[in-house]
């Protein structure tokens, strides 16, 4: 019967799936999975580049340094054109936004040193920058964030949400390349945390597992669509603490600097700097 199958009806299958997704005889398919693999090798060869000591494949002689961080640049360099140009109607900005990505790299390395340096002061368990980066979920998903945050600058679509969709896969913990966020983050234990994309995060900002800053709804327009582009989700001050489970939405929501959100508030209104806010029976309390 198989057989029959294959031989008889397979065809008409074929068509009908082709037909569903409305797939253009003239255009070029590139292969989801195919894609997904450069975009996971893209970020092996750009964290490679900036620390070499940890996620290089092999073992080198420091002498020899030098000549491995630019063959790991040269590659990503490369991939990144390859993506670019697959992803981008305009093949005139893929020069522009492969050489401004690579000239950041130093300064989002610099700003990943910050986070690891929030890290090691905010966890007792934490015993070196090198435990940090080869154990933490937090970096492992914050250091792709900052990557993919600055392809999201330079207008590059979907690659960024691959990034970092790649990290909440391997981490859960779910950061849109679209959100900003400040020096000396620090995200402890981490599985379960949200942040949405339009978030603004200040410095020195930790947060536990289980937060989620997302959006309170959707806005839509006259034929019922979300509408795009709008401010949905909160904005954190510095030096702000948000404990495990806690909830914050909404676009007009500001939390103050130096502010403590306890474990399971739920927040869709603005609080003052300095406040303390934690979980009581059925309500909210806020003091100063």
């Amino acid at each position: 019967m198989i057989n029959d199958w294959l031989r008889d009806d397979i065809d008409a299958v074929a068509s009908g799936l082709l037909q569903i997704n409305e797939h253009d005889e003239n255009t070029d398919v590139v292969g989801a999975s195919g894609l997904k693999r450069r975009v996971v090798r893209f970020i092996e060869l750009t964290r490679s580049a900036m620390y070499p000591e940890i996620y290089a494949q092999r073992r080198y002689n420091s002498t020899f340094l030098h000549a491995v961080v630019r063959d790991y640049l040269q590659q990503a360099s490369i991939l990144l054109c390859e993506l670019c140009a697959d992803l981008l109607e305009d093949d005139k900005d893929v020069s522009r936004i492969v050489c401004s990505f690579m000239e950041s790299l130093p300064k989002i390395a610099a700003v990943l040193k910050t986070d690891m340096r929030a890290a090691y002061l905010g966890d007792p368990a934490a015993r070196s920058e090198q435990e940090i980066q080869l154990a933490y979920p937090a970096f492992e998903a914050i250091s792709i964030y900052r990557l993919a945050h600055r392809l999201f600058e330079l207008q590059v679509p979907l690659l960024p949400r691959m990034m970092t969709e790649y990290a909440h896969q391997n981490t859960g913990i779910d950061i849109h390349p679209g959100a900003t966020i400040g020096e000396y983050f620090f995200i402890d234990h981490g599985t379960g945390v949200v942040v949405g994309e339009t978030c603004v995060i200040g410095n020195n900002v930790k947060l536990y597992q289980g937060v989620t800053l997302g959006a309170k709804s959707f806005d839509a327009d006259e034929n019922g669509n979300p509408i795009k582009g709008i401010k949905r989700h909160p904005q954190i001050g510095n030096g702000v603490v948000i404990y495990a489970g806690a909830t914050i939405l909404g676009g007009d929501t500001i939390i103050g600097d130096d502010c403590i959100i306890g474990s399971n508030v739920w927040l869709t209104k603005s609080v003052e700097p300095r406040s303390f806010v934690y979980y009581n029976a059925s309500i909210s309390v806020c003091k100063h």
